[in-house]
């Protein structure tokens, strides 16, 4: 039962970094790139130290992929947000059939601050 388990969690590990590799190949511009590989690898890797967690099943290697999964899972948004924000933000175009722009009009380029364009007044609260 145990191999099953095992075969079952390494294959879509495996399957899920390919996709990743192939989304990465296929995903027009570096912001649609970012997205798929960070949320696709990130799973995938979690599945490959799961089944590796369970094929030697001590408390020492669990412990330790617990571990790995925990700073993959907190490091790779980070990660992906720091790049995409530089992307942006050295003038690496959106892809040209991108419907909106969330950081148009909210960025000075001379600061490189975020400035909301929205007011709030102070009698609205």
């Amino acid at each position: 039962m145990n191999e099953l388990l095992i075969l079952g969690l390494s294959t879509l590990g495996a399957l899920f970094i390919l996709l990743a590799a192939i989304g990465f190949v296929k995903m027009p511009d570096i912001y649609l790139r970012i997205s798929v590989t960070t949320k696709a690898v990130t799973l995938g890797i979690g599945l490959m130290l799961a089944s590796a967690a369970v094929h030697f099943g001590t408390e020492s290697i669990v412990s330790r992929v617990l571990a790995i999964v925990f700073f993959v899972f907190l490091t790779s948004p980070v990660g992906a947000h720091l790049i995409g924000r530089v992307s942006y933000f050295t003038g690496i175009p959106l892809w040209k059939n991108s419907l909106h722009d969330d950081l148009k009009g909210k960025y000075n380029p001379t600061t490189h601050k975020l400035s909301s364009s929205e007011t709030t007044d102070e009698s609205d609260r």
